[in-house]
Order: C-alpha cells, then sequence, then structure tokens
C-alpha cells in the first residue's frame, strides 16, 4: 500500500479547481477507481459536482448513478466501500483517478474484485470471462 496523500477536506467551496475538470454535457466526469495495493482496475463510474464534493468530504467514494439517476456511496448496500488514498485528473481535465482502499477486496456489483473480467480472445472472436475455470 502507498502512503496516503489524500486527507478529508471538510469546508470545501466550489471554486477554480472544480472549473479545471470538464464536465460532459450531462454534468458528469467518467472515474476509474484503480486498488492501491495491487494496482488493478476495478471499475469505472460517473461523478457530478455533487458526487465529487461529498467524496472530498467523507474521504470514500461517492459516484453518480446514473441508472438511478442518484448519488451513491460505494458499498452503502453491500457494505464494499471504497476509501479514497489520492484523486488525480488526468492532463486533458476529462477523467478522474481514484485510488482506492477496497473493503473486502470486492468491486464488482456481481461479487467479483474488478469489474473488468471479460477480456477479448482474438481466436475465439468473443468476450471470456477470465474469472471461470
Amino acid at each position: 500500500m502507498t502512503n496516503a496523500k489524500f486527507t478529508k477536506t471538510s469546508g470545501l467551496e466550489p471554486g477554480l479547481w472544480l472549473k479545471r475538470i470538464v464536465w460532459n454535457e450531462q454534468g458528469l466526469v467518467p472515474v476509474i477507481a484503480q486498488e492501491a495495493s495491487s494496482g488493478d482496475v476495478l471499475m469505472m463510474a460517473w461523478m457530478n459536482q455533487v458526487s465529487l464534493m461529498q467524496t472530498l468530504q467523507k474521504g470514500e467514494a461517492v459516484y453518480w448513478s446514473r441508472s438511478r439517476n442518484k448519488l451513491w456511496h460505494k458499498g452503502e448496500e453491500s457494505g464494499h466501500t471504497q476509501t479514497v488514498r489520492e484523486i488525480r485528473l488526468d492532463c486533458d481535465g476529462d477523467t478522474l483517478l481514484l485510488i482506492v482502499d477496497q473493503k473486502d477486496g470486492i468491486a464488482c456489483h456481481t461479487g467479483r474484485h474488478s469489474c473488468f473480467f471479460n477480456e477479448w480472445d482474438s481466436v475465439a472472436s468473443n468476450w471470456v470471462d477470465t474469472m471461470k475455470s
């Protein structure tokens, strides 16, 4: 595990720092969650300005659920929370990277470690579940 560079930020106000982020037409930005200990890419989700502010305040990942059309505190139902260690903004300002500690090692709603378990098999010309034996 890396040393935490992130500290919960209470009382933070929106400002120029928020305007550096390129938000899409729906006011969202894509977010990649990466596990701090392994470097594994865990999942991709979306944030709006409110969910980013809540993430900064709580120190745990809060996303915007497009399917439920509401804020989604990761792990609120499953208990598989993501404690944020770092937040990075990419060079274009249009994608965030959260480096997280994943509680219980489960990030995917399928109960798997990562949402990225389907791998393209060129020979079969199909997606293969890398978690199946």
